[in-house]
C-alpha cells in the first residue's frame, strides 16, 4: 500500500526544505510519497534552540498536523530533535501516525547497542533533550551528551569544520564514555553520519533519516495490523465539538 508522509520543518524558513525532500526521495520505499513543508507565519524563529521559540510556534505546528490528516497523509514528522508538541500532535490526530527525531532515533539506537551518546550543537540544548531521553525510557542507555559548540545554522556553513568537531566528539564518546551507538542530535546535522560511522565502526544515527524510516515502519504497522497510537488514555483526542467551537485548528 502507498504511504504519504509529511515532514514538517517547525521553523519559519524554507532554507532546508528542498534538501530534505531530495534526501527523502532518495531513501524512501517505492510506494512512499513525501512532502516537506515549513511554517508560513511570516517573520519568526528560524531555529528552536530556545524553549520560548518552541512555544511561539506550537499552535501552528498543531494546525499543520491537523491539516495533514485531513488531506490524507498517513504520517507526519515534526522535524526537530526537541520533539516539540509530539504528545499534543498525537492527541489531535485520529488515525495518522505522528513521530519525531529524538523518539525515533532513540528507539532505533537502543536496538543497535547498549550505550548511546548524543552529539548536539550547544550545551543549551542538553537539559531539554535529557528530559526527553528520560521520558522515553532510555536513561539507563545514555552514555553522554557531547557538545560541538555550534548553533543550528553553523553545521552546514563549513563542512570541514563541522566534520572535524563531530569526529573529535564522536571518538571521545566511544573511547572515553563507552558509547557503542551515536546519535546526531539535530536534524540539520545531516550528511555526516556515514563518514564517522566508517571511521569508528559503530552505528551513527542521522536524526533526519531515522524518523523518516521509522514513520514508514509505523505506517506499515497501522495499515497492515491497525496498530496506531492508543486513544484510551494519554493520546485521547479532544471532543470534536470543542475543537470546532473554539476554532483551534
Amino acid at each position: 500500500m502507498d504511504k504519504r508522509i509529511l515532514w514538517i520543518n517547525p521553523v519559519t524558513t524554507d532554507l532546508f526544505d528542498t534538501i530534505f525532500k531530495s534526501e527523502f526521495d532518495r531513501i524512501k520505499q517505492a510506494g512512499t510519497i513525501v512532502d516537506v513543508v515549513s511554517l508560513t507565519l511570516g517573520p519568526g524563529p528560524t531555529h528552536l534552540e530556545y524553549n520560548c521559540y518552541e512555544v511561539m510556534l506550537m499552535p501552528e505546528i498543531l494546525r499543520v498536523i491537523k491539516r495533514a490528516e485531513e488531506e490524507g497523509y498517513d504520517a507526519a514528522i515534526i522535524g526537530c530533535f526537541y520533539d516539540p508538541v509530539l504528545r499534543a500532535a498525537r492527541e489531535i490526530s485520529k488515525k495518522m501516525v505522528v513521530t519525531a527525531p529524538a523518539e525515533a532515533s532513540l528507539h532505533i539506537a537502543s536496538t543497535l547497542g547498549e550505550s548511546i551518546s548524543i552529539i548536539v550543537g550547544r550545551r543549551k540544548w542538553i537539559p531539554e533533550m535529557r528530559e526527553n531521553v528520560h521520558k522515553y525510557g532510555f536513561a539507563d542507555k545514555l552514555a553522554s551528551f557531547k557538545s560541538l559548540d555550534m548553533g543550528v545554522h553553523d553545521f552546514q556553513k563549513d563542512h570541514q569544520v563541522t566534520m572535524q568537531r563531530m569526529r573529535e566528539a564522536a571518538r571521545e564518546a566511544v573511547e572515553k564514555d563507552g558509547a557503542n551507538v551515536l546519535v546526531l542530535g539535530c536534524t540539520i546535522e545531516f550528511g555526516f553520519y556515514r563518514e564517522i560511522q566508517e571511521e569508528l565502526g559503530v552505528p551513527v544515527i542521522d536524526a533526519s533519516l531515522a524518523p523518516f524510516k521509522y514513520a514508514e515502519f509505523l505506517i506499515e504497522l497501522n495499515q497492515k495490523f491497525g496498530w496506531s497510537h492508543s486513544k484510551l488514555d494519554g493520546y485521547q483526542s479532544p471532543p470534536d465539538e470543542e475543537v470546532a467551537c473554539w476554532k483551534l485548528f
